[in-house]
């Protein structure tokens, strides 16, 4: 899920920076500091939006450059279990794919594809499933739900997030929109039923009684 939030830190304004206007060098700064980064409890730092505010700037000795607090707005990525998110494939191997979900990637493990056995060909880099024929490809459009998720801060390429597409709802963009159109109205609409044929009311058999009693 993507957040706006307003967070604090401290930067450092190399000295060739120094000429510029105060709040575009500590926003290049922090853009160049914490673009990219993954904290646990904030997730992925997309980007850096606006410097709200800017602190008196202090010095180290031996050091040219200027630090500097400031208060500011980003642009985070934190990702959710069970959450549903929509992405492309930007990779595909032999045990899964793999799924671009804003700055970070999720796998969808083969076991987690579909319900059908699925093959995978090397040559043309795609799994395909092995009743319906379909297949997946680098730059097809999934929907999957978060199922695990491990953000590694110090490597953020080593963060893992599990994916899945085997429930409703779930899968190949196209195979979503499949399922939404309504059956093919071909089959035969089932006939109403005939009505019997009325019997004959039965004649009713009269004794005959012998004349004169």
């Amino acid at each position: 899920m993507y957040r706006k939030m307003r967070l604090s830190d401290t930067v450092r304004i190399a000295p060739e920076l120094l000429g510029e206007p105060v709040h575009e060098a500590v926003k290049l700064a922090l853009r160049d500091k914490l673009e990219g980064l993954v904290d646990k409890k904030i997730g992925a730092i997309v980007a850096v939006k606006d410097v709200i505010e800017v602190g008196e700037g202090h010095i180290l000795a031996g050091d040219g450059g200027v630090y500097y607090d400031a208060v500011f707005d980003a642009l985070t990525f934190m990702p959710e279990m069970q959450e549903i998110i929509e992405g492309g494939v930007v990779e595909v191997v032999e045990f899964g794919i793999f799924v671009g979900i804003g700055p970070l990637d999720g796998l969808v493990h083969v076991s987690q594809l579909t319900d059908e056995f699925v093959s995978y060909d090397e040559k043309n880099s795609r799994l395909i499933t092995k009743e319906s024929g379909r297949s997946v490809t680098e730059g097809d459009k999934v929907r999957a739900r978060i199922i695990a998720v491990s953000l590694n801060e110090r490597e953020p390429r080593d963060s893992k997030i599990g994916l899945t597409m085997r429930q409703h709802a779930l899968g190949k963009m196209e195979w979503v929109e499949e399922a939404r159109k309504p059956r093919e109205s071909g089959e035969e609409k089932a006939k109403p039923r005939k009505k019997r044929k009325e019997e004959a009311p039965k004649a009713e058999k009269s004794e005959s009684k012998p004349e004169g009693t």
